[in-house]
């Protein structure tokens, strides 16, 4: 068990893996500011909150991520999902042509970018 304590990502992990996500939460708000410059740490706190529906509050994560890491696709698609779930459909768009610059092959990002267009 000390071991998680030493990597407190691998606990929030193991929390959320667990279905525990108020727990895993918690315990990132109380780590926000040890790792408020971590990639990895705001891409699992914008997880867990877009996983607990809660897209507003996810946002933000995935922008900081965004921020210290453009080219993460992962972050980069999830972040798309959370501008679709909040109605942004221009930011949305965006990153479907973020992802397009780092991966020009992507077909999920080019579908969803054909149907955000027509819309």
């Amino acid at each position: 068990m000390v071991g998680l304590f030493k990597h407190p990502k691998r606990k929030i992990k193991k929390l959320i893996k667990q279905g525990d996500y108020e727990d895993a939460i918690q315990l990132g708000k109380s780590l926000e500011s040890e790792y408020s410059d971590d990639h990895d740490f705001m891409f699992i706190m914008g997880s867990v909150y877009f996983l607990v529906d809660e897209p507003k509050k996810a946002l933000p994560y995935f922008e900081k991520a965004f921020q210290l890491n453009k080219n993460d696709i992962e972050m980069l698609r999830l972040k798309t999902n959370v501008h679709l779930a909040l109605e942004q459909k221009s930011d949305a768009i965006n990153c479907c042509e973020h992802i397009l610059k780092i991966d020009p092959k992507n077909n999920e990002a080019h579908d969803l970018l054909d149907q955000l267009e027509r819309l």
